[in-house]
């Protein structure tokens, strides 16, 4: 289903919207992405990440890598979640991101209520994966690639389930953490990880 954004308040035709995903898990890293759309260009099924399947997510990011002037993926690594904090390592990522633009944006748009400290003409909106066209766009980028990272990592630390869990603190998860114990992916500043390295 198609969703309806109605929050624009800048106009230009070099907007981008950027947004993280993977603030929660307890593995793997934080993945950032910025897309500029082109307006002449619509997706169609646009919508937050969240409220579509997999297999419409996947139809939608085909499509914005096709129809989208600029679309960049950064991370911060799980060695910068555990020295910085989540928050500022999700910071990193997100200005990761939009500085890798090939097209430099005019206004960014930033998913939640924090904004990286950089030079950019930008605004953090709340829920702005469901309100603005280019932060639904990015979120969907970004988990796309995020969970196609955490399923391949399936066949390099098996037995965590993380092609199922894609890092999330889900009671599987932690089961097998603890009978396995963390591997490299594990964020070790995080409590169920770090309970178990003490």
């Amino acid at each position: 289903m198609q969703a309806e954004f109605d929050f624009t308040l800048v106009q230009s035709s070099l907007i981008a919207g950027v947004d993280e995903v993977g603030r929660g898990p307890l593995a793997g890293d934080v993945v950032a992405a910025a897309v500029i759309l082109d307006p002449s260009k619509p997706i169609i099924g646009l919508n937050d990440s969240k409220k579509l399947s997999g297999k419409q997510r996947l139809t939608c990011f085909y499509q914005i890598i096709e129809k989208a002037k600029s679309v960049f993926v950064a991370r911060a690594s799980v060695e910068e979640i555990d020295q910085l904090n989540i928050l500022q390592a999700s910071l990193i990522a997100i200005e990761r991101a939009v500085n890798g633009l090939i097209i430099q944006p005019e206004f960014v748009y930033v998913d939640g209520n924090q904004l990286p400290g950089w030079r950019y003409a930008s605004q953090a909106v709340v829920k702005g994966d469901s309100r603005i066209a280019e932060i639904a766009a990015a979120s969907i980028v970004a988990k796309v690639n995020r969970d196609s990272e955490m399923i391949a990592f399936e066949k390099t630390y098996p037995g965590y389930g993380f092609a199922q869990h894609k890092g999330y603190p889900t009671q599987a998860h932690l089961a097998a953490l603890k009978e396995l114990g963390p591997c490299l992916l594990h964020r070790r500043s995080f409590a169920p990880v770090a309970k178990l390295i003490k």
